[in-house]
């Protein structure tokens, strides 16, 4: 059994590099998350990645990459029609973000279309998903995989990050809708407080903060960039958040945040230090280039 399994789109990343080229990696909310927390986790093929790539060169370098980063690729499918999405990102003097993709065909967003797809999830203490993840799926894959995991509750954890991102969706009712869905089955809960604003229109913290109140989870990390996490299942005085020395790109902030966090929730760690774990490498990762920072 692996300790966690992500479940998501992984991409090629285009990124101009000191010459004026492009540089190729690699990267995807889930797949980043997957990433760091086998890095935190020290332990090889504890920490296992699901998606669909193609038979491209691209999709084979993706493969060699996760392997290289000791993932477990069981549930990695390769489409033999479809290939592998890809992205560009250039980032500001602020290290803020901008993005283009060519990411409509990609071959993740055929997964589970076919019944017969969530067999191919193996079995795992975490299963996490992502609202990217959901996004990219049609809407009766949707359905049958939401079904399927609220099958799963007595076998494991389920993790929900809703990093909302408005052009993945028909429109913003079918997000909230299935964000809705997925916070009902998560046990651990990592919404970001923009993300969250801006898919239900609240318009402050506040509102934020009593919504995921009133949720039944066990462990609940509400985001908030510079300032820190929030947790709201912490007993006791939170920890001290020191801010990042250097931010260079802010790439797989939220991503290697949760990662660093479920590493730890897996090793025993209590609410307090998982948090520090998770920031500490959030911290760490926003000041190198990239999604995935060197190890």
């Amino acid at each position: 059994m692996l300790n966690l399994l992500c479940i998501g789109e992984a991409m090629a990343e285009l990124r101009r590099d000191q010459s004026g080229g492009f540089a190729v990696g690699f990267a995807g909310d889930t797949y980043n998350t997957a990433v760091y927390a086998q890095r935190a986790s020290g332990t090889e093929g504890a920490v296992g990645f699901m998606s669909r790539i193609g038979l491209d060169p691209l999709s084979a370098g993706l493969r060699r990459a996760a392997e290289a980063e000791n993932l477990d690729t069981r549930a990695l499918s390769s489409d033999p029609v479809r290939n592998i999405g890809v992205y560009s990102v250039a980032t500001d003097e602020a290290g803020e973000r901008s993005f283009h993709y060519w990411r409509d065909q990609s071959a993740a967003r055929s997964l589970f279309q076919d019944p017969a797809d969530l067999s191919l999830i193996p079995p795992a203490r975490v299963l996490y998903l992502s609202g990217i993840s959901m996004a990219i799926l049609s809407p009766q894959a949707r359905d049958r995989l939401i079904e399927h995991l609220a099958g799963l509750k007595s076998e494991c954890k389920i993790a929900y990050d809703s990093n909302y991102r408005p052009k993945l969706w028909e429109d913003k009712t079918s997000a909230r809708a299935i964000t809705e869905r997925m916070w009902d089955l998560a046990d651990l809960a990592f919404p970001s407080l923009d993300d969250e604003m801006a898919l239900s229109d609240e318009t402050s913290e506040d509102a934020v903060i009593r919504r995921f109140e009133r949720g039944n989870f066990s462990r609940c990390t509400i985001k908030r960039a510079h300032r820190g996490p929030l947790s709201l299942t912490l007993e006791g005085p939170p920890p001290r958040f020191a801010a990042a020395r250097k931010v260079i790109d802010t790439t797989a902030a939220g991503d290697s945040f949760n990662g660093g966090y479920l590493a730890a929730y897996l090793a025993g760690h209590g609410e307090a230090s998982c948090l520090s774990a998770g920031h500490e490498l959030a911290a760490h990762v926003v000041g190198q280039p990239g999604a995935i920072a060197p190890r």
